[in-house]
């Protein structure tokens, strides 16, 4: 990097500072902190719910993968993700809307006191927040990985650095200072990543390579088959099912989005938007990374290092500090938005749990829990991030796939199939036993099994037993203990229709005076 890159990298945390602080005026409550009020157009819905599902793993940890196996990057990762969230569109996303525009919650978790009961809704959320701190870990190791093959700045370093400049505006701006840097950044993406697609092409030529040919070279070869490796049809099938989940709101980030929205009808265009970009604009930032091999010499084993590497070589200075601002956009976009998310779940459905003082916040009050959560969780999450190639963790790659990818289901499945119909009669028994048993399962497959199963135990399993003893002990525990009290069965209703007044539901944990706004069943929810 030379003066020109350093230009463009400090320009662009100058600029995401100041939408922060444009944004602050924006937020004059807890709602507009963590839901935008409900007034988020659907377009800057989509692309921010796209914007957050990213972050610099793509660019060190899913390189790192196409780099060695090819196009079964994109076939395992984004088309599962554009191929989930289209069916989410239907599915999830008006539901998770009508949370706020007829339960008038805050959190996505919120309403699972009366879904269930007060200790479901607590082992989700604990679980959750603890999780999240991992998965946001694994992203700000991931963009120091990057920064210190630059700068040459240590890892601890650039953590520092990214995890400051982040909390600065998304603490200062709310969901609002997230959507609108989260425009920003897609707008600096498709510029970064057009540059090095064209780089990499050019490049190709200059070497006699055509645009298809390439892939007749031995460096490339069986990198055009679709499942290769770990990642078979197995694995696809229980990414699938996994991030059907997760990118509709079981990682709590993505359903802010659909939240955020005026109705359940821009929620359901907001997700479709997403859906269209996952399938599409991924194609163009991994094919630089399908070429890798014929143009760099990975240093580290795993090739997470390859796109960094290529793209030093590659781009001229003021490009390549604009493909830089790139990687920080996407790791910022996420851990900003998860932040918020993980800030809603504690100040709405913890702290009233924890203490009675936050049952009585206050407008202001809650609006300065709010902020104070969101600095403390990104603190705690960058302390992580130090650890994450310890012993414990592992490198990158496996924090994000195994670890996000197993423990994600337990959590996410009563809190997302406890919106439909279809899974009423499945009540607190249910989603405590599934979440229980699911969290086990992914310790015995992962440490005692896998210690003792020669090889290991293949990837694949590891991410999707957990899922499926959740998913099947959820629906067989409903059938055999059906718990569909008429409480239940409000709240059930209330999501999944529009129109008339909303269901009186008591929804709130209690906190400011958000937490009046649903005190009987006998009564409407204001």
């Amino acid at each position: 990097m030379n003066g020109l890159d350093w230009a463009v990298l400090i320009g662009y945390f100058g600029v995401m500072v100041a939408i922060g602080v444009w944004s602050h005026k924006r937020v004059d409550n807890v709602s507009d902190f963590f839901t935008a009020g409900g007034k988020m157009p659907w377009w800057l819905s989509g692309i921010s719910h796209h914007m957050s599902g990213y972050s610099a793993v793509m660019f060190t940890g899913y390189a790192g993968i196409a780099y060695t196996y090819g196009v079964t990057s994109f076939i395992t990762w984004s088309f599962p993700i554009a191929l989930g969230i289209a069916i989410g569109s239907k599915l999830f996303a008006p539901r998770i809307n009508r949370l706020r525009s007829r339960l008038h919650v805050a959190s996505p978790l919120e309403y699972l006191k009366n879904r269930y009961d007060l200790p479901t809704q607590q082992a989700l959320a604990w679980s959750g927040m603890l999780l999240k701190i991992v998965d946001v870990g694994a992203k700000w190791a991931a963009i120091a990985t990057l920064l210190s093959v630059f700068t040459g700045v240590s890892l601890n370093q650039g953590i520092v650095i990214t995890g400051a400049i982040t909390a600065v505006y998304c603490t200062i701006g709310g969901l609002w200072a997230d959507a609108l840097t989260e425009l920003g950044q897609f707008v600096i993406q498709l510029l970064a990543g057009v540059s090095m697609f064209v780089a990499v092409v050019l490049k190709l030529s200059d070497q006699h390579i055509g645009f298809l040919g390439a892939w007749d070279e031995p460096a490339l070869h069986g990198h055009g088959k679709p499942l290769v490796g770990p990642y078979g049809t197995v694995f696809l099938l229980a990414f699938l099912f996994i991030k059907l989940f997760e990118y509709n709101g079981g990682m709590l980030n993505q359903a802010q989005r659909y939240m955020a929205t005026g109705s359940a009808h821009q929620a359901e265009r907001s997700a479709r938007l997403s859906a269209i970009l996952w399938l599409v604009w991924p194609v163009v930032l991994f094919f630089p990374m399908w070429m890798s091999p014929l143009l760099v010499h990975a240093q580290k084993p795993d090739g997470s290092d390859s796109y960094a590497l290529m793209t030093e070589q590659l781009l001229p200075h003021g490009l390549l500090g604009l493909v830089i601002v790139g990687f920080f956009s996407h790791t910022m976009a996420m851990c900003s938005s998860d932040a918020n998310a993980i800030a809603a779940v504690f100040t709405r459905d913890v702290a009233p749990v924890l203490s009675a003082r936050a049952r009585g916040w206050g407008e202001r009050s809650g609006l300065v829990a709010a902020r104070v959560t969101t600095v403390v969780f990104l603190a705690l999450s960058m302390a992580v991030a130090t650890q994450v190639n310890s012993p414990a963790f592992k490198d990158i790659i496996t924090v994000v796939i195994k670890w996000v990818a197993g423990l994600m289901g337990p959590i996410a499945i009563p809190m997302m199939l406890g919106l439909l119909r279809a899974f009423r009669r499945s009540g607190p028994t249910a989603a405590l036993t599934s979440w229980a048993a699911g969290l086990l399962a992914f310790w015995l497959v992962n440490y005692p099994v896998n210690w003792n199963v020669d090889g290991g135990v293949p990837l694949q399993y590891q991410v999707s037993v957990p899922l499926a003893v959740s998913l099947v002990l959820y629906v067989l525990i409903g059938y055999l203990k059906p718990e569909d009290t008429p409480e239940r069965l409000a709240v059930i209703e209330t999501v999944n229709t529009d129109g008339g007044a909303a269901l009186a539901v008591p929804v709130s944990s209690g906190a400011g005076d958000d937490a009046a706004a649903a005190t009987s069943s006998g009564g409407n929810v204001s």
